[in-house]
């Protein structure tokens, strides 16, 4: 690699890289004098983050990273690398890369199943333009070829929130036709399980996955999409298909298989290293980086972030703190315009409740909107809805920070019940875990009050029965009765059916009064006093009872 001298800081970078093989420390002048403790992993590697801008020689510039450190962040210069044709240095890397993999991707289609293809869509003038730019863009890369194909599907644009437009192809009758894989997608909140300890984080997003992979090639005919500038097909794996996360997914897992669990997260091309400190962050860096390189995966510089205390990841913000909403959705929240229609209705509640373990009595709360949303049910817009919503609106705007977990010991569960629904709350060592809460079905409102309260233990152990199964837990309700429950001698079936799944667990029942109750607001939806039990002292009023603000 020729990196010439360019006006400004590409000479830092050349000076940079002819230090790597004596592991100099390189000084960098910024708009303030900072220290680079190492030169970065990166340029270590030899690994380059390539913008698109194509300047006036045909020669392409690169970002490199020279050099990052505790709290400094990263530093990227610019250096010219020079290459005779750049579409054909694309097309090479791309080849070589694909060669490489271990997972093609495949489309098979359900039994007797015909071709499919739909003319094209209308389009605007400002549309066909930022059409034939984009298709222009993926010949040069070699991600699109013309096809001959019978399949057709047709082009769509979608705005993005910085205004541009991305191109879609509606595959959707496709899809309707393909034979589904099933190969599992991972639980966020397992996912975060995992981070328990830690508190340097990096992340790292791939650039165009999906494109990074390569479709089997008797199947790229049926990727085929039309336009009124010709026919083509994807030879690379293209959004919109219905396997192509589970088929990501595998190969990620495929790839960072041995550091899973270990120091490694990954969710489709999201990747999250994490680490208990500094030095180890580094070793950490330094093996998935390198595993990149051999797999020759390329990362997108401008949504890699590195050495960071706090990390936003699928919508949450990971610190050693804890977990919290992601500022970034909780202003979504906020502004969220009072629904309209059912449609609007689960519209929201489809985001609300992805942070349903941040709210206590989610369900509750939600239940008149829930309602709205029934079969057959007639849209009206009571004060009670409007309180439903505004209040869930609150509630999750000053959603407290989550505690993740600390080892497998120092389980405690408060349970309580009403004639509305069950709700939990799972605590460790006297900090809030998680929340959960349903609402009652049609025939448990008949149910006795024993038999409700009883309901709400079984419905939080089911529920975190990957926490609680095989470690001891402390169990608190407020209905005394619930303390003698594996003494009691008259039982009905229902109840000896529920026994027979407690006795599973190493648990312990306790009773304390409902005036002193912690847990559950029931249906107004008020926390009432705090009485310290088990050593859960006023620390766990802090660990709830946040400033209303992120």
């Amino acid at each position: 690699m020729n990196v010439l001298y360019h006006p400004g800081k590409a000479n830092v970078v050349a000076d940079t890289l002819s230090r790597l093989s004596t592991g100099s420390v390189a000084y960098v002048e910024e708009d303030k004098k900072e220290l680079a403790k190492d030169v970065h992993l990166l340029a270590h590697l030899g690994v380059l983050f390539m913008d698109r801008q194509l300047w006036r020689d045909s020669s392409e510039w690169v970002r490199i990273f020279i050099g990052s450190g505790g709290g400094h962040g990263v530093l990227c210069y610019y250096g010219r690398l020079c290459v005779p044709n750049v579409g054909e240095l694309r097309k090479q890397i791309l080849t070589k890369a694909h060669n490489s993999r271990e997972i093609d991707f495949g489309i098979d289609l359900l039994p007797d199943t015909q071709p499919i293809s739909i003319p094209p869509y209308r389009m605007a003038p400002t549309e066909l333009k930022e059409l034939k730019e984009q298709l222009r863009d993926l010949l040069e890369k070699g991600f699109i070829r013309p096809s001959q194909s019978p399949w057709g599907a047709p082009v769509l644009f979608v705005k993005k929130k910085d205004g541009s437009l991305r191109m879609c192809i509606d595959y959707r009758q496709l899809n309707r036709v393909t034979v589904k894989n099933k190969y599992p997608l991972p639980r966020i909140d397992d996912l975060f399980d995992q981070l328990q300890g830690a508190s340097h984080f990096s992340k790292i997003d791939l650039r165009s996955g999906y494109h990074q992979v390569k479709v089997r090639e008797c199947d790229i005919p049926k990727t085929a999409f039309r336009t009124m500038y010709g026919h083509y097909e994807f030879v690379v794996m293209s959004f919109g298909l219905t396997n192509a996360p589970a088929i990501f997914m595998d190969l990620m897992n495929r790839v960072f298989k041995p550091y899973l669990d270990s120091f490694v997260v990954v969710f489709i091309d999201d990747i999250l290293i994490y680490s208990h400190s500094e030095e180890e962050h580094m070793g950490h860096l330094r093996v998935v980086l390198q595993r990149l390189r051999e797999e020759k995966l390329y990362a997108k510089y401008e949504k890699c972030e590195f050495w960071l205390k706090e990390v936003a990841f699928l919508g949450y913000v990971v610190s050693g703190d804890g977990i919290k909403v992601d500022p970034k959705k909780t202003d979504v929240i906020r502004n969220w315009p009072r629904p309209l229609t059912p449609s609007d209705i689960r519209s929201f509640l489809g985001l609300a409740g992805y942070y349903r373990r941040f709210v206590n009595e989610f369900s509750s709360i939600a239940s008149p909107m829930t309602k709205l949303t029934q079969k057959k049910a007639k849209f009206e817009w009571t004060d009670e809805c409007e309180r439903s919503f505004q209040t869930l609106k609150d509630k999750l705007v000053s959603a407290p920070i989550l505690s993740l977990l600390d080892g497998l010991k120092g389980f405690v569960v408060y349970c309580d019940a009403s004639r509305v629904g069950l709700g939990c709350v799972l605590m460790q060592n006297g900090k809030v875990i998680a929340y959960a809460s349903r609402q009652l079905k049609v025939h448990e409102k008949n149910y006795p009050t024993h038999d409700l309260e009883l309901a709400a233990v079984v419905f939080a152990l089911k529920i975190w029965r990957h926490y609680l199964y095989g470690v001891h837990v402390d169990v608190f309700t407020d209905h005394k009765s619930l303390q003698y429950v594996f003494t009691q001698k008259d039982l009905n079936l229902r109840q000896r059916r529920w026994l027979e799944f407690l006795k599973d667990y190493d648990m312990s029942v306790h009773y304390h009064p409902g005036q002193h109750e912690y847990t559950l607001d029931r249906s107004s939806c008020l926390r009432r006093p705090v009485k310290p039990l088990l050593k859960v002292t006023s620390s766990v009023l802090s660990e709830v009872e946040l400033p209303r603000s992120l």
